[in-house]
């Protein structure tokens, strides 16, 4: 696993990932690859596109959903879920029993989510940081 790691961080991957899409867009450019509706059969006039908008109220309700589902849910399973499942991140085992086990203590996707930044950290480009 070492190259693959020495890989990543060099950015090879990103690499060949850019370089396919950018021969990948030439070859959509160039008409030697079809793509229907953006070089093919496309329509005369642009169809309006509609923002997504979320009604504040129902963000609102969320929020409360989930302050709801942390006050009812047991604390304490809660919290062993996630040390079990930081754990078994730091000690590079098999994660899905332990998530599984966080989402039967109604462990949230955001407390899921932080714990394994906890322990991997987060996914920055090269260059960019």
């Amino acid at each position: 696993m070492g190259g693959a790691l020495a890989g990543l961080e060099r950015g090879f991957q990103q690499r060949e990932i850019a370089d396919a899409a950018y021969r990948y867009q030439m070859a959509v450019e160039e008409k030697r690859e079809i793509v229907v509706g953006v070089n093919a059969f496309a329509a005369d006039e642009e169809l309006p596109t509609e923002i997504l908008r979320i009604d504040p109220a129902a963000e609102r309700e969320q929020v409360e959903r989930v302050r709801a589902l942390r006050e009812r849910r047991d604390p304490q399973r809660a919290a062993t879920a996630i040390q079990t499942l930081t754990t078994a991140a730091q000690e590079d085992r098999n994660l899905m029993p332990a998530i599984l086990d966080c989402v039967r203590a109604e462990v949230t996707l955001g407390e899921i989510a932080d714990a394994l930044r906890g322990v991997y950290g987060e996914y920055t480009e090269a260059g960019l940081e």
